[in-house]
């Protein structure tokens, strides 16, 4: 299993540079050609997202990307620091006045169309973001 991680500064012109990197070892990785874009927009998704959360929260911490390449599968996990409430509300940031939780919400509702596999995960520390995509194998050379 071979792992790629990438953190950056919660600066919105880092996200660009997140998901080249995502495309790039997800293309590596043997994930299909034709879901690379799609790719690339879930990941600006989320790592936008992680952005938002921390820049609202006046959290510092860097924003986490994990690309992980498994036998038949390639997973990429965005992580933020931004603390939630527990309970009904878990996925809103702690500081939220209500206007960032519509955004919040429609950034996991286009992930989510763009993914087949994503789980979210969310709690005091911060949240995850974890999409995978299948993989085929290299062809080898004779």
């Amino acid at each position: 299993m071979a792992t790629v991680e990438l953190r950056f500064s919660a600066l919105p012109e880092h996200v660009r540079t997140a998901r080249l990197v995502a495309a790039a070892v997800a293309r590596r990785a043997g994930v299909d050609e034709a879901v690379l874009d799609e790719l690339r927009l879930a990941v600006g998704e989320a790592c936008s997202r992680a952005v938002g959360l921390h820049r609202s929260s006046g959290i510092t911490a860097p924003v986490s990307v994990v690309l992980t390449e498994e036998e038949k599968k390639f997973s990429i996990e965005v992580g933020d620091a931004a603390p939630r409430g527990t309970g009904s509300g878990a996925d809103t940031p702690a500081a939220d006045d209500g206007s960032a939780e519509g955004d919040d919400q429609m950034g996991l509702a286009v992930i989510s169309g763009l993914v087949d596999d994503v789980e979210v995960s969310t709690g005091e520390e911060g949240g995850v973001i974890r999409m995978s995509w299948p993989t085929t194998p290299a062809p080898t050379l004779p």
